[in-house]
């Protein structure tokens, strides 16, 4: 097993298909967007790494036939927003016992769905196996080599293993999970924009956690993965770095942007606020108040 298509060729996706490449991988890398590969096979760089230099020898293609016919692995790294149309378009080239990885993150809207299951509804091959990719990662630190750990998470741990050992490398430790379920970022952005402390951010951050066990755990999801890297590794690493786009998001909020000004200002995708009406219907539908989301008022006095 060697070979990948990652779809998508923003930060994270790039940063991983060098990664990959670094570590005798083939990697192909697609995108809708024409001008974007060009300039990646053009310059090997990414106009938002600037300083990283890609490896010689990744594919760079719009052809999403030619890019995931015959590769052991397809990675979706696309924004959540068009996860679903690009699983349609991959649909015809899927084969029997398809490893796809995800490494977006979100929830459907529409659908409260997570995104291996937007997958798996467009995709529908039951042989298909799915496996979430997650942790406290941010692309510009990948990008050049800093240590990082990420977990596999997927129902059948012989596929997260197998992903595991493909994703591994000198920087980066694959954990390994069988939870594949389990947005305070922009709380902390705009408490920092309004000029609070440490003592607002650490108070969102612990009661954001508890927000998203109970959400989490009314949804199926194994309790320990909230005290783990995708739960509260995640949640520290995208509320308090400045690689953030939530946080940064956050920011440009709290010091009086409109939301989609924040975005614009950002330059890239902000999937804090594209999760946030399906975390809104989320906790309607499990009954849970969701305070960092909602109307700002506790219904529980004490500390849960």
């Amino acid at each position: 097993m060697n070979s990948i298509a990652i779809l998508g060729a923003g930060t994270w996706g790039i940063a991983l298909a060098r990664m990959l490449k670094n570590t005798n991988k083939e990697v192909t890398v697609w995108s809708a967007l024409p001008d974007e590969i060009e300039k990646l096979k053009k310059t090997s760089r990414h106009p938002k790494l600037p300083n990283v230099s890609l490896p010689l020898g990744i594919e760079y293609t719009t052809d999403i036939k030619s890019a995931i016919e015959n590769k052991d692995i397809i990675m979706f790294a696309v924004p959540s927003v068009f996860v679903r149309q690009t699983a349609k378009k991959c649909k015809p080239y899927i084969k029997d016992n398809q490893i796809i990885v995800d490494v977006a993150k979100g929830i459907e809207s529409d659908t409260l769905m997570t995104l291996t299951e937007v997958i798996n509804d467009e995709i529908k091959n039951p042989t298909v196996k799915y496996v979430a990719l997650s942790g406290p990662t941010h692309a510009e630190e990948v990008s050049i080599d800093m240590p990082t750990t990420i977990v596999s998470a997927c129902k059948d741990i012989e596929i997260a293993k197998i992903v595991q050992c493909f994703f591994s490398s000198s920087f980066m430790r694959v954990y390994t999970n069988t939870d594949i379920k389990g947005i305070i970022a922009l709380a902390t952005g705009i408490s920092r924009g309004l000029g609070y402390g440490d003592n607002a951010t650490a108070a969102l951050i612990t009661r954001g956690l508890a927000e998203l066990s109970r959400l989490g755990n009314a949804m199926g999801c194994s309790s320990d993965t909230f005290s783990g890297l995708t739960g509260m590794g995640d949640l520290i690493v995208t509320c308090t770095s400045l690689h953030s786009r939530n946080n940064n998001a956050g920011f440009l909020i709290g010091q009086g942007l409109s939301p989609d000004e924040a975005v614009k200002k950002v330059g890239m995708v902000v999937e804090g606020i594209n999760a946030l009406p399906a975390a809104i219907k989320l906790g309607k539908k499990y009954n849970i108040d969701l305070i960092s989301v909602g109307n700002g008022t506790a219904s529980r006095e004490s500390e849960q």
